[in-house]
């Protein structure tokens, strides 16, 4: 999925290329998460679009749609036809503990990127208000046992909030 395609996504766009950098390519995964469609579709476009205008956009729109459709609708085929035999579902089982782990590194990475704004990773420069207001406001909504999904959306809402008002 989208999220595991993040380290690559920033590997290729901010360490090899140098086409973004690190607090640019967080804002690219906010905007490519809040609109409509894949992360991954929407980063190539926003990329695309920062390099070349609009063709640039096109070209890695189907740069990025194109090969998946090809992988997906042959793996699609072969799942299929194989579904039942136990060394597919053998490969299977142990891509599922991969796939959390690149989904976690790159929660990681982006975390250490809002946490500690590109500065020296110590203690003193965290944002100790915004990761302060965020676990109040997650456990505050957890206690209510309102969805997870709408816990975290809220959560952004409030420390974005306090980040305007306090003006940091």
């Amino acid at each position: 999925g989208g999220y595991a395609a993040i380290p690559l996504i920033q590997s290729q766009v901010v360490e090899q290329h140098g086409w973004l950098t690190m607090q640019e390519f967080t804002d690219l995964v906010t905007i490519a998460e809040m609109t409509p469609g894949p992360i991954a579709v929407n980063a190539a476009t926003f990329v695309g679009l920062r390099i070349a205008q609009v063709s640039g956009a096109i070209v890695a729109t189907l740069g990025c749609i194109t090969p998946a459709l090809f992988f997906v609708s042959l793996l699609s085929y072969i799942y299929r036809r194989y579904k039942n035999i136990s060394l597919l579902q053998s490969v299977l089982a142990c891509l599922r503990p991969v796939i959390v782990a690149l989904i976690f590194g790159a929660g990681l990475s982006i975390l250490s990127m809002v946490a500690f704004g590109g500065d020296a990773k110590t203690l003193a420069h965290l944002d100790w208000v915004g990761i302060g207001s965020f676990a109040a406001a997650f456990f505050a909504l957890r206690k209510l046992k309102w969805n997870p999904i709408l816990t975290m959306c809220l959560c952004g809402v409030a420390g974005l909030g306090l980040h305007g008002l306090l003006g940091i």
